[in-house]
């Protein structure tokens, strides 16, 4: 059985320049991460880490190549057969967290299992809110969190479905040196009891050397 949960073959995108031609910025890309591992990504601003975030997180379509992600093959599937696998097999922690303002922390962290049709079981919301150390916030909307609670609670919603594969694109990048700590804490914590995968985009090497691996995205390739 093959234990690679993510295997990314000969990865081309490139976008269209204003007038004429395009802007290449991934050349090419090749990665396996095995099931259990972590992997950070680092690189400059602008060298497509985000692009490939999106590319692997199904959320943008690669030019070339072949993206397989907990054995189903991500280039083949169409829009609708795209968004139900990632609402089961992966998670995503933005930079910019993305809660709904309207949504309380305990609502936003439900959202994935209620639009796939889950169960939404208060023992299991109960359980996470507790992991992510925001048991007495769970009736709190997003503007009346802190930025390191904003993001507790989007790990805690990229993390209740289970899924095979996290994607964590700057996930401390909003903010200061003490609470992105706190985070990347939390973050590795729960994956490793999880024994989930991760694959981290990151301009912090601190963070970058917690993974089991780390990779340099320069010139559209990973080194």
């Amino acid at each position: 059985m093959n234990s690679m949960i993510v295997q990314i073959e000969n990865l081309w995108k490139a976008y269209p320049m204003p007038g004429s031609g395009t802007l290449p910025v991934l050349t090419g890309v090749n990665c396996s991460l095995a099931a259990g591992s972590t992997l950070a990504v680092t690189g400059q601003s602008g060298s497509g880490k985000s692009t490939l975030i999106a590319l692997l997180a199904g959320l943008d379509r690669p030019d070339q190549g072949r993206m397989v992600v907990n054995g189903a093959d991500l280039v083949a599937m169409n829009e609708a057969q795209l968004t139900r696998f990632r609402a089961e097999n992966i998670g995503i922690v933005f930079q910019q967290f993305h809660l709904l303002p309207h949504l309380s922390a305990e609502e936003n962290i439900s959202l994935p299992l209620e639009l796939l049709g889950r169960p939404c079981g208060r023992e299991k919301i109960d359980a996470i809110l507790e992991q992510v150390g925001l048991s007495a916030r769970r009736n709190h909307l997003p503007g009346q969190l802190s930025g390191g609670e904003c993001q507790r609670v989007a790990i805690a919603r990229a993390l209740v479905v289970e899924p095979a594969v996290l994607l964590a694109d700057e996930p401390t990048g909003n903010l200061d040196v003490s609470t992105g700590r706190e985070v990347s804490d939390l973050l590795f914590a729960l994956v490793a009891k999880a024994k989930m995968t991760m694959l981290v985009v990151t301009h912090n090497q601190e963070l970058a050397g917690r993974c089991t691996h780390q990779l340099r995205l320069e010139q559209g390739v990973l080194q």
